[in-house]
């Protein structure tokens, strides 16, 4: 029983340090901390990802409709809508105590966020920059037309005959059943479209015996147009479409020497995902920061109750968003870390 009650305080004694580094470490009493400011370039990303089935018949669309018909399978993804946020977030990588008397330094000369964060109104934060794409205007006329592509042509053919014979052939008919081909289904299936058309123009015209108006001819024509649509897309196929949102942060760092980031990636089989996912494509970031200049010293000494306060000059950056060589977005932004980092007297002594 000692044995086992020496062996438990044996392994809280070896507990306690684990504990005690789980716990959180506060700021020492009596001084002013901060942090300075830090720009997150938020992305809210629409994603439109197509899975295109092709018709049975789609190599006869060219033949017996006069259109072309995609012949295969596909699955692709394409943006529809970008939205750039700049917001500002403490950088917990610099943070600063000030040594300061109670009621010493007039709060009013700082803007301390609820985060801590010190900033000086150097541009304005929360406003999105949207673009949105347009979709492709390729033409369609796979609706259009109440004709038949084919048409019959006449032709003389030439043949040898021996003049005496002996004997003469006689024909014989004979029927059998066998399975239609692909193609006569096919051709059977572009003229139930041309009658479906003509049948539904004569409506429109008024060239019937029946007499529609009203509700009626509304219905009649949209029955048709329903009929007509499930027989096309035995040669021109259909769609399924599934929209993507995501939302993706980048966070630049002045360390790096190349201010290009992938953002996201996308692609045709999963649509949508993050930059580390290598089996999209890459939709880089790219950010160009505006030259700061570097203010002229004044001359003089300073005063020992005077204390410097840091803080954040922002750098004015163009960002860009580009999907290979296609400018998706583009705007003009405050990034604070590729800033210039500066400091101000404050005075920390009561008058």
């Amino acid at each position: 029983m000692k044995k086992f009650s020496g062996f438990v305080f044996a392994m809280a004694l070896a507990v306690i340090p684990f504990i005690a580094s789980a716990q959180k470490t506060s700021d020492p009493e009596g001084y002013l901390t901060y942090s300075l400011p830090s720009t997150a370039i938020v992305l809210d990303v629409e994603a439109v990802q197509e899975k295109f089935h092709a018709g049975p018949y789609a190599r006869y669309a060219e033949k017996y409709l006069g259109i072309k018909a995609r012949q295969k399978d596909e699955t692709s993804c394409h943006i529809v809508q970008v939205s750039m946020t700049p917001f500002v977030e403490p950088d917990l990588a610099n943070r600063y105590t000030l040594a300061v008397k109670k009621s010493a330094v007039d709060a009013t000369f700082l803007k301390l966020s609820s985060a801590g964060l010190v900033s000086f109104a150097d541009g304005s934060f929360g406003d999105p920059v949207v673009w949105r794409f347009p979709t492709s205007g390729d033409a369609d006329f796979s609706g259009k037309g109440v004709s038949s592509n084919l048409t019959s042509e006449s032709a003389t053919l030439y043949r040898s005959e021996k003049k005496e014979s002996e004997y003469s052939r006689v024909a014989v008919q004979q029927s059998m059943v066998v399975e239609k081909t692909l193609e006569q289904k096919a051709a059977e299936a572009a003229q139930m479209i041309l009658r479906l058309r003509d049948h539904r123009l004569k409506i429109v015209t008024g060239d019937t015996d029946a007499t529609y108006s009203g509700e009626a001819m509304a219905a009649a024509i949209q029955e048709l147009s329903s009929l007509e649509k499930e027989y096309m897309s035995l040669f021109v196929g259909y769609s399924d479409f599934n929209v993507q949102n995501m939302r993706f942060d980048v966070i630049p760092s002045a360390e790096r020497e190349s201010q290009m980031y992938v953002a996201f990636r996308i692609s045709d089989a999963t649509g949508l995902v993050p930059a580390d996912n290598l089996s999209g494509k890459p939709v880089v970031m790219e950010i160009v920061p505006q030259e700061v200049t570097v203010p002229e010293e004044e001359e003089g000494k300073a005063n020992a109750k005077i204390v410097n306060v840091n803080y954040m000059i922002p750098a004015i950056c163009t960002v860009k968003i580009k999907e290979g060589n296609n400018l998706l977005v583009q705007g003009r932004m405050p990034v604070y870390q590729l800033g210039v980092l500066a400091s101000m007297p404050v005075n920390t002594t009561l008058q």
